[in-house]
């Protein structure tokens, strides 16, 4: 159960996240309610973080910072705004999602082998062709 708790949450998280970013106004500026969504986000980090310090200062837990996390900051806004704007000018909710979801999956495998010395089976390779021509079909 514990193993799969995190996926569901990431699951979950992720349609509540499209289903937001599908309805936000027509009229509102990106960069407003992205400046709104990213102050809840950082108020929640700090909520949680005070609860999980566990007797260490902040300054010790920033001092444990490397690259990734302003990397990823960069890589979060562009996600953002990638769906905001997609759903703006007129992607479906449900086509936006899968063509986005499987590019980064297909496009992260060379990444997985190359880097984290990942393996792919038979079986797996089957899937991706399988993908790829799913995505093929849906942007027909």
């Amino acid at each position: 159960m514990i193993y799969y708790l995190p996926i569901a949450l990431a699951i979950a998280a992720n349609v509540i996240y499209h289903i937001c970013q599908k309805s936000m106004p027509q009229h509102i500026n990106p960069m407003a309610a992205l400046l709104v969504t990213y102050i809840t986000a950082a108020i929640l980090c700090g909520v949680f973080l005070l609860f999980e310090l566990k007797g260490q200062s902040i300054a010790a837990e920033m001092g444990k910072i490397n690259w990734a996390p302003i990397v990823l900051g960069f890589a979060i806004f562009g996600l953002e705004l990638g769906f905001f704007l997609a759903y703006r000018v007129g992607w479906n909710i449900s086509l936006g999602a899968l063509v986005a979801n499987i590019a980064v999956s297909v496009l992260l495998i060379p990444v997985g082998i190359a880097v984290y010395k990942e393996t792919i089976t038979n079986t797996t390779a089957l899937g991706i062709i399988l993908c790829i021509a799913g995505l093929i079909l849906v942007n027909r």
